[in-house]
């Protein structure tokens, strides 16, 4: 739990105000007077330009790392402080960065409405049904999930560049019919809304405070891009690869006995094309995944792979393990793709899995398969065989061409 207390008979000393476009004529008295009894009041300039002018209040605009603010506020910790940020503190805002260090019980919130809900009241759209997505420092590749004829996004934008950036790479996707309307300075006196298609979007200056609503539609005359499922088992065509990728039916095994949580971190050793990270990574947008592999160029092609499937956040580790795990942060799963007869690895891994975490490995020789047999005889865990086959042109018929066959150990550590 965070040290830092409240004051004296538990009175908040910490607020947090949620400013719309209109200012502070668009707050409550409440959260005016937390304002106006601050002693220091941290925020963006444009928050803090709002400001009357008042005699010995301490203001602060917000540095860079943030983390530098969050010093800045325990040190003046029991004092009346006031934090300023953009509508709803808590949706892609500074209320959770400021929980993960300051009590609940030391603060008071005051959110005013957020971008999300004010977009889908001007668009008519039920925000239940809406996905709210950012590229507020995030790559427009964060996005490529949630693509699909008829999806409707509602998305933070960076800056005035976002929407023009945006229609460019959804062209380039194929779906530059989809609709897309900006809408700027939302709640405030210089509101406006315009309404196109990714299509055509030309040159225009777009206010830098906007948010984007779009309808996602597929171009009727350009090659569509290739549905992200939301279920493991993507097809291998959509990796990019030399060979070595775990099939998508030996891969959906393989995520289900991963198990991914959501915000669970995995190793992905060995990582080949990097598909199973990217799936982990797809489960939930919490998820994280660590790409560990010795070839430098199999590397650069996971990356062009998690930037492709939407999950450019994977983070790539050239080496070969065990070595190369030292130092990462602990995961909860770990999948074992490549080097598995390495002495010492499997040892390392389970070693390395919390309570409860899981350890998937995969083998297609006899070496590898004694290596899982005698890793099942002194931990335990269960030993499965996939034997699948796909069905290819046989003169003017069909015919089954087995896969190799694939051996998966599974532990879940108690």
């Amino acid at each position: 739990m965070p040290s830092v207390a409240t004051q004296p008979g538990g009175t908040p000393w910490l607020h947090i105000v949620g400013v719309g476009a209109d200012g502070l004529s668009g707050l409550a008295p409440e959260a005016r007077a937390a304002v106006a009894q601050a002693t220091t009041v941290i925020g963006g300039a444009r928050h803090l330009e709002m400001l009357p002018e008042q005699p010995g209040q301490e203001r602060l605009v917000w540095p860079s790392p943030l983390e530098t603010a969050l010093d800045w506020i325990e040190a003046r910790a029991g004092q009346p402080l006031c934090v300023l940020a953009s509508g709803d503190p808590f949706w892609f805002g500074v209320g959770a960065t400021l929980m993960r260090r300051f009590p609940v019980a030391a603060t008071r919130v005051f959110p005013a409405p957020s971008a999300f809900s004010l977009a889908a009241a001007r668009m008519g759209w039920p925000l239940q049904e809406t996905r709210c997505l950012s590229v507020h420092g995030r790559p427009l590749e964060a996005l490529r999930p949630w693509l699909h004829d008829g999806a409707r996004l509602l998305i933070l934008s960076r800056d005035g560049e976002t929407p023009g950036e945006l229609a460019h790479w959804l062209n380039d996707l194929g779906f530059g019919a989809s609709a897309l309307t900006v809408l700027e300075q939302l709640g405030g006196a210089r509101e406006r809304i315009g309404a196109t298609t990714a299509a055509d979007w030309g040159a225009r200056e777009v206010d830098p405070l906007n948010t984007i609503a779009l309808e996602c539609r597929a171009s009727p005359v350009a090659p569509t891009a290739p549905v992200i499922a939301a279920s493991a088992g993507r097809p291998e065509a959509q990796f990019e690869q030399d060979g070595q990728i775990t099939k998508r039916e030996v891969r959906a095994v393989t995520l289900a006995l991963l198990a991914p949580g959501r915000g669970e971190c995995l190793w992905d050793i060995g990582a080949g094309s990097g598909s199973i990270g990217i799936e982990w990574m797809l489960a939930d947008p919490a998820n994280r995944a660590l790409a560990i592999e010795p070839r430098a160029e199999r590397l650069e092609r996971i990356a062009r792979n998690a930037r492709a499937l939407g999950v450019p956040a994977l983070q790539c580790i050239p080496g070969r393990a065990p070595e190369a795990l030292d130092g990462l942060a602990p995961p909860d799963a770990i999948f074992i793709g490549g080097g598995l007869t390495t002495p010492g690895l499997v040892e390392h891994c389970v070693e390395s899995l919390r309570p409860g975490g899981r350890l998937v490995a995969n083998s297609v020789t006899v070496e590898g398969d004694a290596v899982l047999a005698a890793a099942r005889e002194r931990h335990g865990g269960e030993l499965t065989r996939i034997n699948v086959s796909r069905s290819e042109p046989l003169g003017a018929m069909s015919g089954w061409k087995p896969l190799r066959p694939v051996t998966l150990w599974s532990l879940r550590r108690s």
